[in-house]
């Protein structure tokens, strides 16, 4: 019989609340708050009964906003405005991986037919 994994090798597509509460270390209360006071957490996902769903990157997200926040005790204005510009380099770091991936393919087109 294969031998089956355990709990911690799944991976959740989407966590509910009380558990991205207790991944972070936060009430839920909290995320919440932080829901409307962050860019980049405004367009969570719900399912039919309106429950917030978090992604894996919507809880490293909020694990960044907590150490921000309560750690280094940035304000929530400077610590919105840091995760904006973390945000924009990510998105152009991708941008830019694209555009490689292209070039690649082209010159492996071109050396096919030399």
């Amino acid at each position: 019989m294969p031998k089956l994994k355990s709990d911690t090798e799944f991976k959740k597509l989407f966590y509910k609340m009380g558990e991205a509460s207790k991944m972070v270390g936060v009430p839920a209360s909290m995320l919440r708050f932080w829901e409307k006071e962050f860019d980049c957490l405004k367009d969570l996902q719900k399912n039919r009964k309106g429950d917030r769903l978090y992604t894996e990157q919507n809880i490293t997200d909020l694990k960044t906003i907590y150490y921000l926040v309560k750690e280094k005790g940035y304000t929530l204005t400077g610590a919105n405005e840091y995760m904006q510009t973390v945000n924009k380099v990510k998105d152009k770091q991708q941008e830019m991986l694209k555009s490689l991936e292209k070039l690649k393919h082209f010159l492996e087109d071109i050396k096919e037919n030399l």
